[in-house]
This record gives C-alpha cells, structure tokens and sequence, in this order.
C-alpha cells in the first residue's frame, strides 16, 4: 500500500483519489475477508480470530491450539477483540482495535485514516464510524469524478458506545466516556463524560475512581 501516492495522501487525510486502482484493490480484498467472516457466524473463537485479522491485516501467528476448547478460546481474551458478525469495512489495514473491546453485530467502519478502538471498549449493535469526508462544493465533488479525503478518529480505553452511534471523523471520544444510543458525534468528547443527542452534547461528568481527577466525597 505504501507504493501508491494516493494511499499515502489518504494516510495524510489529503485530498486524493479513491479510484486508484491500488485502493481499489484493498477494498475488494477487505470486503472479501469481511464476507469471510459474516459467513463464519458459529465458528470457534480461533477461527473468527483468524478471519478478524484477515481483516484488519494482523500478521501475528496465532498461538498453539490447546486440546481444551474453553482455554484454548481463552488464549485470545488478552491479545484480541470480540468481534459479533456481520460486519462492514473499508479497508481494514487502518483500523485498529484494542484488546477485551466487543464490537456487537452491523459494525460500519470508512478507515479512509486510521481509525483506533481501546481496550476494554464495547459497541452497540449498528455503530457507525465515518473517516471519510468529501468537498462541501459539489464543484468540487464532482460525484465519483472527484478528490475524496478523511480525518481519523480515535475511541480510548473503557468507552461504551450506544447502539445506533455515528461518530464523524475528526472525533475523539476521551477515556470512560459513555456515548448515548443513537448519537451523532461531531466534536470530541471529554474522558469520563456521558455525551448523547444529534448532535452530541455532554450530559454530565461520569464519577469514577479509574479517572485521575477522581475525588471521593465521603473524604
């Protein structure tokens, strides 16, 4: 991917062109793997492991099949998500995801830039994360004739987003922060924040001893 200009200005969030025949071909490879997994609905933890990271491009070797299914299953509780099929991407070598994070059913994910999940993250059903952008002058839009772009987006540790959430890209939602269920999230949200509305709004502050600000009002 690296040998073509046009992914590395997409990497930038540059304008470029999307029909680039190099693109082209990682986001048939992605929708291929994506397909791959959807279809894989019963499959053992090791096998929907290993088609998440046929996915995402994780290279790594999966470790040494253990004889007992429940910790051989368990091997993976430190290394990789939960991922709850089907799910939809766009190109997967840009989006990465935390270890312990669930990603429930009708995930949608445009990682025209790199897009990052935490660890310990968990998503609602039909959680839509928006890289991509394109030219508010349909001059310059030009339909499929023209440049696209992308901002990244980034979820921290310990995030619960809602079922139904879009997060534009641009965003980023802080640690231990809750995202109310069906949300448009168009600014960052602050750590330990519970934010919900079209557009997002914070609600109020999360009181919790995991945030460093935390004060104990019995004290």
């Amino acid at each position: 991917m690296t040998s073509s200009p046009e992914w590395n200005k997409m990497l930038r969030g540059e304008w470029y062109h999307a029909g680039c025949e190099i693109l082209q071909e990682n986001r048939v490879r992605c929708k291929k793997a994506c397909e791959e997994f959807n279809a894989a609905s019963y499959a053992s933890r090791r096998e929907k492991v290993k088609l998440w990271r046929n996915v995402v491009g994780d290279t790594r070797p999966l470790p040494l099949q253990l004889s007992d299914p429940k910790e051989d299953e368990a091997l993976f509780d430190e290394t990789d998500p939960y991922v709850d099929g089907p799910i939809s991407i766009d190109h997967g070598l840009n989006f990465k995801v935390g270890k312990g994070s669930f990603l429930n059913f009708n995930t949608l994910v445009l990682d025209t830039c790199l897009i990052t999940v935490g660890e310990n993250v968990l998503f609602g059903p039909n959680v839509s994360l928006y890289g991509a952008v394109h030219p508010m002058d349909p001059a310059e839009r030009r339909g499929l004739k023209g440049p696209e772009a992308g901002k990244e987006i980034h979820i921290e540790d310990d995030v619960w987003i809602g079922a139904g959430v879009s997060i534009l890209g641009g965003v980023t939602v802080g640690r231990g922060s809750t995202v109310g269920a069906c949300s448009v999230v168009t600014k960052d949200v602050p750590p330990f924040h519970f934010v919900a509305g079209n557009p997002a709004k914070v609600i109020r502050k999360i009181e919790s001893t995991m945030d460093p600000e935390f004060k104990n009002k019995s004290e």
